[in-house]
């Protein structure tokens, strides 16, 4: 219909982020036959809302009439007020392109009619005037659209578009109308092949719109002031028998950062553990791994720890026995921990878990006449393991301590052997770090869509070295697509 155009736009919508036009691919979004389904409905009732009321041209034409000669009939205000598509309708993606066919379409329209004659037979003009309801019935449009990768946005172009009219009747009001009945239904071929060229026109002019704005998307968002995700689009989108996929760079970058291109080309799988799902997002580890480089590199990964629950052992006391020339040289002295990342942690994917591996520079400040002394720094390397769910339209994360290991890297109160502090580690690690962890992945990541959609039933599935988001699509707003803004940022907790 009219706006079967924007069928791009809605499937990008429900991608979330987007994605170089010869590149890394580290993130994959396929719309499955069930979202393609959800699209069609979507649009088809966005077309019409958007193509009613449609104004037609009016026609002026002589009719010959037996013994009469030539009358001049006119219809004018001919609008097209009403639309219905019914449940016969489908969409199907081809070797390269969209194939998009509304069939058994039912019409209403309206007009004025009119008519007059004058001739050497009669002194006065004979004219006459009225309204018409014309019904069309068994109407099929039908667009072939091509998605292609355009320097790494995407280009969109007709490359079929057609409406056929099989039946319609005009019905004449006013005047006497059943009189000239047979005077008005030459007016038929007109509004046929009005209605017949109206539409595609309306789905050609509104594509070349589409395709600029596909073109103006943001290769790259900025999520805060540290990071960046490159949203530039991989390749063309791979047609399948019932799905689309786009490739998508997809990973993180300094917010200041030229984008990076090289290589890869992951497969994604329809498969979502056995459910039906509109869209499935496929995210490769490097993503998870890139944002963690950005934020190291910004110098984001540091927290000084003052308060734990068990506070005496923020307190040299509680080393006298332990390192005892920690207590001597500053007798019951509050002290500090300031951690900070080594390098950055590296995240693994594997079947049914996430793994990361965390290393840490652990300095022990002492706050001692109001200064603040660093009198050690021990290396701490973390194996943690964790879980990824979804509610909402929100991710969430939780993690818990695999193992650890611990190195002296220097010290101002004399060598101590690690043993002697790693059940006390230990403790840390799993009453203050993991529960920190875990409190801000709980708040959840707010997954990025469209104004006027949300994700249902989000299913979240890990294999080697990928996570999928396995979701639903609700359309919330029934106002218009042709409003939508481009994607909203997500807000990241």
């Amino acid at each position: 219909m009219a706006n079967l155009h924007l069928l791009p736009l809605l499937l990008l919508a429900l991608l979330s982020p987007a994605g170089a036009a010869s590149g890394e691919v580290h993130a994959s979004a396929v719309v499955a036959e069930k979202g393609l389904d959800f699209a069609k409905g979507v649009l088809i009732g966005e077309a019409v809302r958007s193509l009613t009321p449609l104004r037609l041209p009016g026609v002026e034409k002589a009719v010959r009439v037996p013994f009469l000669g030539a009358i001049r009939v006119a219809a004018t205000n001919i609008t097209l007020f009403h639309l219905d598509v019914g449940d016969d309708s489908a969409i199907h993606p081809g070797d390269s392109a969209l194939v998009v066919v509304a069939s058994g379409v039912s019409a209403n329209l309206s007009m004025a009619w009119s008519y007059y004659y004058d001739s050497w037979l009669f002194p006065i003009e004979i004219s006459d005037r009225g309204t018409a309801s014309i019904l069309v019935q068994g109407m099929e449009v039908g667009i072939t659209m091509q998605i292609k990768n355009y320097n790494g946005s995407l280009s969109l172009s007709v490359l079929q578009c057609g409406c056929n009219v099989k039946d319609l009747v005009i019905s004449l009001d006013g005047g006497a109308s059943w009189f000239y009945q047979g005077l008005i239904n030459a007016f038929e071929d007109h509004i046929r092949a009005a209605v017949e060229k109206a539409i595609p026109e309306n789905i050609i002019d509104g594509t070349s719109k589409l395709d600029s704005l596909l073109q103006s998307l943001p290769r790259s968002v900025n999520l805060d002031n540290i990071s960046a995700l490159n949203m530039t689009f991989v390749n063309d989108p791979q047609y399948g028998n019932s799905s689309i996929e786009f490739d998508i760079n997809g990973l993180f970058s300094s917010a200041t950062a030229k984008l990076s291109n090289s290589q890869k080309h992951p497969q994604l799988s329809l498969s979502c553990g056995g459910a039906s799902k509109m869209l499935l997002l496929s995210l490769d580890e490097a993503v998870f791994n890139s944002a963690l480089e950005v934020y190291f590199k910004a110098g984001s990964m540091h927290w000084v720890v003052d308060k734990i629950p068990d506070q005496s052992l923020l307190n040299t006391a509680s080393w006298k026995f332990i390192i005892p020339r920690l207590y001597w040289s500053y007798p019951n002295d509050d002290m500090l921990l300031n951690i900070s990342m080594a390098s950055p942690p590296v995240m693994r994917i594997a079947s049914e878990k996430i793994g990361a591996t965390i290393n840490a520079d652990m300095i022990i400040d002492v706050l001692h006449d109001k200064e603040t002394i660093p009198v050690a720094c021990i290396s701490v390397v973390v194996s943690a393991s964790g879980v990824a769910e979804a509610a909402g339209n929100k991710v969430y994360g939780k993690v818990e301590l695999e193992n650890f290991s611990l190195a002296l890297k220097w010290s101002k109160i004399g060598n101590f052997h690690m043993s002697l502090i790693q059940g006390v580690i230990r403790v840390f690690l799993n009453t203050v770090c993991m529960p920190y962890l875990n409190s801000r992945l709980g708040h959840g990541v707010i997954l990025p869509v469209v104004h006027g959609f949300t994700l249902k039933d989000i299913y979240v599935l890990t294999s080697p070295e990928q996570l999928t988001l396995c979701s639903d699509v609700a359309f919330a707003n029934a106002s218009s697509l042709a409003t939508l803004p481009i994607l909203r940022s997500p807000r990241y907790y």
